[in-house]
């Protein structure tokens, strides 16, 4: 029998609405661990070895716990626990708790199209057509300003260009 070294996901997921592909492969980036119950999943985080700091990265609730389980499952995490708490809830959207700078945890809403992204960029689903063609789409985000930094920028960029032409030219003659 062989250590697998892989980083841990406990995922808990509904029987009736289980329609992801989860990356099972030996060759995937995470091991996912896949528990019955939130009551084996409440267990399995109490246990000594959450406590001592393996190597649960993330827990993932697919569709298989109400928003009021979910914020009681966040206030019974041993401090210990650093990991990423994702809720999937049964409309596609989520919330995820991350652990922030300072040592506490944020609570971010995603949408669906974030919560593929987040399970597809830790590689916690198998690839679809989609992801080898890169037709992932993403909403273009607005930074105010940047145009006109853009356009100083390009104009020093052409006044920088022109200075650095006339010098070559005044020393090569």
């Amino acid at each position: 029998m062989s250590y697998d070294e892989r980083r841990i996901t406990l995922l808990t997921q509904s029987k009736e609405l289980s329609e992801r592909n989860w990356n099972r492969s030996n060759e995937a980036r995470n091991r996912i661990v896949l528990l019955d119950s939130l009551a084996m999943l409440r267990s399995t985080i109490i246990s000594p070895l959450v406590r001592s700091d393996s190597d649960i990265e993330r827990i993932v609730l697919d569709r298989s716990v109400s928003e009021s389980e979910y914020l009681s499952l966040l206030t019974e995490l041993p401090s210990e626990f650093t990991g990423d708490v994702l809720m999937i809830r049964d409309r596609g959207t989520s919330f995820l708790s991350a652990t922030g700078r300072g040592g506490g945890r944020i609570l971010y809403a995603l949408s669906a199209e974030d919560v593929e992204f987040y399970l597809e960029t830790m590689q916690l689903v198998q690839f679809t057509e989609e992801m080898h063609r890169g037709v992932l789409k993403f909403r273009p985000r607005i930074v105010e300003g940047i145009d006109d930094r853009a356009s100083s920028r390009s104009t020093h960029d052409r006044v920088s260009s022109a200075v650095d032409d006339d010098n070559t030219l005044r020393k090569s003659s």
